[in-house]
């Protein structure tokens, strides 16, 4: 296994299950994603337009610019380059294309072996952890909890609103173990 996409909406535990497998997993395997591409953009870019806004303030909707979709596009890529260069990796990802962002990933990590997690959470359980959080726009959470997994085709599902990150961590390690 090279790659495992975690894909869940904000606040659906996707982070914390991408920790508990780096200490679970034999191999080291990096953690990257979503937020690790968010944080690496100049601020200016964080705040809508050709950026990606809504992630910083607003009522929860994330829009998408044409720069940052350029920018995205080749952090994909990057990321793909990364595991075909031997680094293991655990993508923490937010669909908000869902099934087109899921065929760009598909695109560009072809000939590599990825195992397609899909992080479910109940959208009432991912708004209490986003407001407990306190760095995230309210109404992120709820808005995503399902339109994320639209057209979306996983290899497993687990659920954070019904088992805690561990558990969930343990059944995609077992998955990527069994291979």
């Amino acid at each position: 296994m090279h790659v495992i996409v975690l894909n869940g909406g904000s606040s659906s535990g996707k982070s914390s299950i991408a920790r508990h497998l780096q200490e679970l997993l034999p191999q080291p395997w990096l953690h990257l994603g979503a937020d690790t591409m968010v944080d690496a953009l100049p601020p200016a870019l964080r705040e809508g337009g050709e950026g990606i806004g809504g992630v910083t303030d607003g009522d929860g909707t994330v829009e998408v610019g044409p720069v940052f979709a350029a920018l995205d596009a080749a952090w994909t890529v990057g990321v793909a380059a990364m595991a075909r260069a031997g680094a293991r990796i655990v993508v923490d990802e937010v669909f908000l294309g869902t099934a087109a962002s899921q065929a760009r990933w598909r695109a560009a990590l072809e000939g590599l072996d990825v195992l397609w997690v899909g992080v479910r959470c109940d959208p009432a359980v991912a708004a209490a952890r986003e407001a407990a959080r306190g760095d995230r726009v309210s109404g992120m959470a709820a808005a995503q909890a399902e339109a994320v997994h639209q057209g979306v085709v996983y290899d497993l599902v687990v659920d954070t609103s019904r088992t805690s990150a561990t558990d969930c961590a343990r059944a995609v390690a077992a998955r990527v173990t069994a291979v």
